[in-house]
């Protein structure tokens, strides 16, 4: 039996929804689709079909918002944590297929809500040291290849170098650009894109520019304080029906 015959169509309605609204986060701040999407789409589907799934279909958001705000990139922020995100992919290929789904699943939950948690605290003071970039850089290409939300590592680091809200945004897009085509790259050579999973990345395209849209609307007229305290208290909650499934 395929993907699409084992899902019902009230699980493909309920995936759709929580599709639009991860693109919705996406579309206001460049990042947050993952950390959404995957602990409530697991619950429907296999990790290890929804995070290669989310992948490609987040990439064409990626691409959009890249040539969006091609002007505002901090460059040398974005290039010094890409290095390290390709080792940290390597390795999460092949746990990706040594790990138990279950403990891969419990991980994911406690990861996320930890994340929550931390991202409820007050913003850090600036720092000009570069190396954070190499645990940043690792740890996101190592989670973003197995759960699909390495964002935190790399939104940490850009916090840390305190970059305003559209300079923010236009790196952590660029930085997805370039970490999502090595993912990609990825998880096609190891053969995580069977013919149904395409079928449902095309699918959810409509619905993933329909999120990005509002998202974009949104992001004129909500402060960034506001925004990060609403997506926590969400992640907390993902977190947590994910733990307890």
């Amino acid at each position: 039996m395929s993907l699409i015959e084992s899902i019902g169509s009230v699980e493909l309605l309920y995936m759709a929804l929580v599709l639009l609204l991860a693109y919705v986060i996406k579309g206001v701040a460049g990042f947050g689709s993952g950390l959404l999407a995957v602990p409530l789409l697991t619950l429907v589907a296999p990790l290890t079909v929804v995070v290669p799934l989310l992948g490609l279909i987040s990439y064409t958001g990626t691409l959009i918002q890249a040539y969006q705000c091609r002007q505002e990139v901090v460059w040398s922020d974005c290039l010094k944590v890409l290095p390290f995100s390709v080792l940290g992919v390597s390795c999460a290929i092949w746990l990706f297929q040594q790990l138990d789904l279950y403990w891969l699943n419990k991980a994911l939950a406690v990861f996320v809500m930890a994340y929550a948690l931390i991202s409820l605290r007050a913003q850090s003071a600036a720092v000009k040291n570069h190396l954070w970039a190499i645990p940043a850089g690792f740890l996101a290409g190592l989670v973003g290849a197995l759960f699909g939300t390495g964002g935190p590592f790399y939104v940490a680091y850009l916090k840390l170098r305190q970059l305003d809200k559209v300079a923010f945004r236009a790196t952590i897009v660029f930085i997805f650009l370039f970490d999502g085509a090595i993912r990609i790259g990825a998880y096609s050579i190891s053969g995580f894109y069977p013919p149904d999973v395409l079928i449902i990345a095309i699918a959810g395209l409509p619905v993933l520019l329909l999120g990005l849209y509002i998202g974009h609307r949104i992001h004129l007229n909500i402060s960034k304080q506001r925004f990060h305290q609403v997506i926590s208290l969400i992640l907390l909650l993902s977190g947590m029906v994910l733990f307890f499934k």
